[in-house]
């Protein structure tokens, strides 16, 4: 099989499975659904792990079109593929951590009456997002960015029934249009300006036009460069949930567990920072949008990690964990450092897929309880569960030798080292982050697997509920139970790559060439990368050295807090709490910065209330009341007036035509007179 066949089998196989299980399932039933689908996803995994590895012995990368969809006005809309080590990598990524939430699926949704049709979702989802990096140009790219939107969509919303899911597939579904609109007047100017929509050829035709610039006002040039570049960013903005579009990921939890890790973790929430990696040579070109991305990174990583210290749902302490690492990919991306962005998303892609896996499992054991004031003591029940998340959380925090230190620590040297007008604010809010993601995590950690039974004392107050509540929790006689194999074997999985890809990838990534003629980096502008690559030669060395190092101690500081506040000392968090809820603080945590509010009462209320006034003022009025009916009533008048006339009396009819006859009679005497 030549390789042209193997990429276009990549992403068609999971696209088959997904046919199968989706128009077929009733018919097969669940094995033969789930077996389809894990087929072609497996299949898949297997030969974007023979493509990485061609590539990196040596083999060509692949950039060609297999088909043109469309042509107008002289510009051809192609499917293609670009296959380098850069879309190598994320295909590898992608698979892998579909393929084990497939299988995970099988334990988790054993019970579900939809469990064909989610089959079919997750394995739609892994073929819209394999189209999306695999591709070469912005049309195909922008056909991907949709397909995983719209299957978010339907995921979130899976349990259709429950009014929370709807809302939240709903919200999911809106934040994301408002930065596609973004994405797509991005591609716009790429096409009116460049004349294509191809890859390469904007690359090459990027210097060109590195000063040109655009009037959006009368009289007020923008550089073109920078306009492109922030629109296209605000497309990432809402797909990897970056502030102030990020109000959609937290409420997108209502979706089932294994569709948390696949999206909102190790897959669809990266796009954005792998298409703004894609478009580097872009981005290089406009110091204003790169600091746009660093001071909006920034933000999301520090703020949206204090919303995780408040949360008590396992799942969206997880959740804001991501916005918070997402935040630290956009830093990376804001100074340049393309390859650290794309090394973090890889590293926190398994350990993030594993916290997120691991806490599906609990939820499991804890009979669909999500409360972690209701959980404690699991270890002793959950031995599997218990030691693979202790494993993503120190990956999460950053501990030396753990895949998640070399990719976190990699983009506080590039901060420290960048020139950017922003990149001290953004200094701060990573190395802040440090402390607050260390809290977080262990505090989630330590009352979930250590600590007292709370369950114990839950038992008395157990309530029955449907079979997706969340609060369902454990009944009188019950104990939590460790998870089948199918959901403990991806655990464990994940759990390797967690401890042991950042040491491998370092020095490849970071410090070699495995970018080379991938990304487009101007170090003489931004030299963030140089102080990166003198730390990437040497993994070991790195490591060691980080036991003196800032970001170490804050991350042990964190470790160490959360332990006194949840174990040693429980009276600690409930006194913090009083005074926090004394100056405000806390009511703002609660209320997530207001954001939601801001969104609801103004935005939406906004345009409610200038619909409502386009459709009574605009339409009812205007339109309705003086258009359509005020003609018919002026043809109403005006045959009033007419009818007047008709009175049927010969002798009314005759005498009009008398008075007609003079009258014509009398312009045309005075016409003559006039010629005379």
């Amino acid at each position: 099989m030549d390789m042209k066949s193997i990429y276009l089998l990549i992403p068609l196989a999971p696209l088959l499975g997904s046919l199968i299980a989706g128009l077929f399932g009733w018919a097969i039933g669940r094995r033969a659904a789930h077996i389809a689908t894990i087929a072609g996803v497996a299949t898949s995994f297997a030969l974007s792990a023979y493509t990485l590895n061609y590539l990196l012995n040596g083999g060509e990368s692949f950039n060609g079109n297999l088909y043109t969809w469309l042509s107008v006005n002289g510009v051809d809309l192609n499917i293609g593929f670009l296959v380098d080590n850069l879309t190598a990598m994320m295909m590898c990524v992608v698979t892998f951590v579909s393929l084990m939430v497939h299988i995970y699926t099988i334990g988790y949704m054993q019970d579900d009456p939809g469990y064909q049709r989610f089959f079919s979702y997750i394995s739609l989802f892994t073929f819209s997002m394999l189209m999306l990096v695999m591709s070469n140009n912005f049309v195909q790219l922008f056909f991907g960015w949709e397909a995983v939107g719209l299957v978010s969509y339907l995921l979130i919303g899976f349990w259709f029934k429950r009014p929370t899911a709807t809302f939240a597939n709903l919200k999911a579904f809106l934040v994301n249009r408002v930065g596609d609109l973004g994405f797509l007047l991005g591609i716009g100017l790429v096409l009116a300006h460049f004349g294509t929509l191809d890859y390469a050829e904007v690359f090459a035709k990027a210097p060109e036009l590195k000063d040109a610039t655009i009037s959006l006002f009368a009289g007020t040039p923008w550089s073109l460069m920078t306009v492109t570049c922030i629109l296209l960013f605000i497309g990432a903005m809402g797909k990897s949930a970056q502030f102030p579009l990020h109000v959609w990921l937290p409420d997108s939890m209502e979706g089932p567990t294994p569709i948390s890790a696949l999206i909102h973790a190790a897959t669809m929430v990266t796009a954005g920072i792998f298409m703004v990696s894609r478009m580097s040579p872009l981005f290089e070109m406009s110091d204003t949008a790169l600091n746009f991305v660093l001071v909006i990174g920034a933000i999301t990583a520090l703020f949206m990690g204090f919303l995780g210290i408040i949360q008590n749902d396992i799942k969206r302490v997880v959740a804001y964990s991501t916005l918070s690492q997402l935040g630290y990919m956009t830093v990376a991306l804001g100074v340049s450092a393309y390859s650290v962005a794309l090394m973090h998303l890889m590293t926190h892609a398994f350990f993030k897929a594993l916290l997120f896996l691991a806490a599906g499992s609990v939820i499991m054991g804890m009979h669909h309880d999500q409360d972690i004031r209701n959980m404690g003591g699991l270890r002793k029940y959950m031995p599997i569960t218990w030691i693979t998340s202790l494993i993503g959380s120190l990956a999460l925090i950053g501990t030396p030798f753990f895949s998640g230190f070399y990719s976190k620590d990699s983009i506080i040297l590039a901060v420290e080292a960048s020139k950017l007008p922003g990149a001290g604010f953004a200094y701060f809010a990573v190395v802040a982050g440090v402390f607050v993601t260390a809290f977080y995590s262990f505090r989630m950690y330590f009352l979930v697997f250590h600590g007292k039974e709370q369950w114990m004392q839950k038992k008395d107050a157990h309530h029955a509920h449907d079979d997706h509540d969340h609060h369902h929790g454990l009944g009188p006689n019950e104990k939590p139970h460790e998870s089948p194999w199918v959901v403990t074997l991806p655990l464990i999985l994940l759990a390797i790559p967690s401890v042991i890809v950042g040491y491998i990838a370092i020095s490849p990534m970071l410090a070699g060439d495995f970018f080379k003629d991938v990304l487009t980096v101007n170090l003489e502008a931004h030299p963030a990368m140089e102080a990166v690559v003198h730390h990437a030669h040497d993994a070991m060395g790195m490591a060691t050295h980080a036991f003196v190092t800032l970001p170490f101690w804050l991350a042990f500081a964190g470790v160490a807090t959360a332990w006194l506040f949840y174990l040693k000392a429980p009276q600690l968090p409930a006194a913090c709490d009083r005074f926090f809820t004394a100056i405000g603080v806390r009511k703002l945590l609660e209320e997530k910065y207001y954001m939601d509010h801001l969104y609801i009462n103004v935005f939406t209320a906004g345009a409610r209330a200038l619909g409502t006034v386009l459709w009574k003022v605009g339409d009812t009025l205007l339109i309705d009341g003086l258009l359509v009916n005020g003609a018919a009533k002026l043809v109403g008048v005006f045959s009033g007036l007419i009818r007047r006339l008709q009175t049927g009396y010969i002798y009314h009819y005759a005498f009009a035509m008398i008075i007609g006859a003079l009258l014509l009679m009398t312009w045309w005497l005075g016409g003559v007179l006039t010629l005379q």
